[in-house]
């Protein structure tokens, strides 16, 4: 096709119509290389999560190597310290005789939320769903890491508020994650972007 236009021409073209089909070749080629948008969603979900999983991380090898078997830290005066403590419970330290099945929940959360993000078109969602991938990432990396065995392993927690139970970034992560798909599924916003009125 290219070589019978070269040797019979083009037809003229005026250069507003000319201009219109160069936009549109030009935007049919952004849409054929700019990710759709559910993969968008899905990266955000994964650098929220890792993000989320690198604080928590980080954080208890700084509490394990300067603050284990140490003094407490204060904070805000005795309001808020930090004080390394092993928690083989779930969050905030509850249900320590369970740690087998806080660790299979754990990973059964991860599972999912993998699954579901296939679906995933809401932006809002992405972000709570990668805070709770990245909390309950970090939990189950020592439950299956630290002492006493393999999921056995009691949790680093270091965050010590004034009458309330320690806890870590992960337990902060899911709580948070927690209360923002709280609020989208009050707004009626689901995964896949749709909006539902009740």
């Amino acid at each position: 096709m290219a070589e019978a236009e070269r040797i019979i021409g083009t037809p003229d073209i005026p250069d507003a119509d000319r201009e219109e089909q160069e936009a549109a070749g030009a935007g049919e080629t952004a849409e054929r290389t700019a990710p759709p948008r559910g993969k968008r969603r899905i990266a955000v979900l994964f650098t929220v999560a890792v993000f989320a999983y690198a604080l928590d991380l980080i954080s208890k090898m700084i509490v394990v190597a300067k603050l284990e078997h140490q003094q407490p830290i204060e904070i805000v005066g005795d309001w808020l310290r930090f004080e390394a403590i092993r928690n083989a419970g779930a969050a905030f330290g509850f249900g320590e005789a369970f740690t087998v099945i806080f660790t299979v929940i754990a990973a059964s959360v991860i599972v999912v939320i993998i699954r579901l993000a296939r679906k995933l078109y809401s932006l809002p969602w992405a972000i709570a769903l990668g805070l709770l991938l990245g909390g309950a990432l970090g939990n189950l990396t020592d439950r299956i890491f630290r002492s006493p065995g393999v999921f056995e392993g009691a949790v680093v927690d270091f965050i010590a508020p004034k009458h309330f139970a320690v806890f870590n970034l992960a337990d902060s992560a899911i709580v948070c994650g927690g209360i923002l798909i709280v609020l989208l599924s009050f707004r009626g916003l689901d995964p896949d972007g749709t909006v539902h009125k009740d």
